[in-house]
C-alpha cells in the first residue's frame, strides 16, 4: 500500500509532535522555588542514547538551560549558531572545535565558552563524544521582551 505525500508528511509531522512531546518531559520543570536539584550524568547519557537524539536538555531554569548533547566517534555535529551564550565541559571523548575562526582541540575535562550567534561546531571527532552542555537563558529572555 502506497502512502499519499501528504499522508506521508502528516505522518511524520506526528511522530516529531510526539517525539519532542516524549522529549520535552524529560526536562526538570521551571520551578524556580527548587532550592537543589540533583542530576547523575551516567542516567542522563542513558535516557539519551534511548531517543536516538544528540540532544536532552534536563533543567530549564529562568536564566539556564542545560542539556547532555552526545556525537559518536565519525559523526557529524548539525548544530547552528545559538541565540544564548553557551559553555560545553567534555566529560568523554575527543574531537576538534571551531567557533568562528578559532580551532582548538576538544577532549576530556575540555572546557568551552562560545559567545551566543557565533557559528561554532564540533568536527573530526575521533572518539564517541560526550558533552555536558550550559546555556545562559538571559539573552533570550531579554530578546522575547523586546517583542512585546
Amino acid at each position: 500500500m502506497k502512502l499519499s505525500k501528504t499522508i506521508q508528511l502528516l505522518f511524520i509531522a506526528l511522530s516529531c509532535f510526539l517525539l519532542g512531546f516524549s522529549f520535552n518531559n524529560n526536562i526538570h520543570p521551571s520551578n524556580d522555588s527548587d532550592d537543589f536539584v540533583q542530576f547523575e550524568a551516567d542516567t542522563l547519557l542513558a535516557q539519551l542514547y534511548k531517543t536516538g537524539e544528540l540532544w536532552l536538555p534536563f533543567l530549564k531554569k529562568e536564566t539556564l538551560l542545560t542539556g547532555v548533547y552526545a556525537i559518536p566517534a565519525g559523526g557529524d555535529d548539525p548544530q547552528s549558531p545559538h541565540t544564548m551564550d553557551e559553555v560545553y565541559y567534555i566529560l568523554k571523548g575527543k574531537a576538534k572545535f571551531q567557533a568562528g575562526e578559532e580551532k582548538s582541540e576538544a577532549h576530556k575535562g575540555s572546557i568551552i565558552y562560545v559567545k551566543a550567534n557565533v557559528e561554532h561546531h564540533f568536527y573530526d571527532i575521533d572518539e564517541d563524544l560526550e558533552v555536558l552542555v550550559f546555556f545562559s537563558r538571559k539573552i533570550l529572555k531579554e530578546k522575547e521582551e523586546e517583542k512585546k
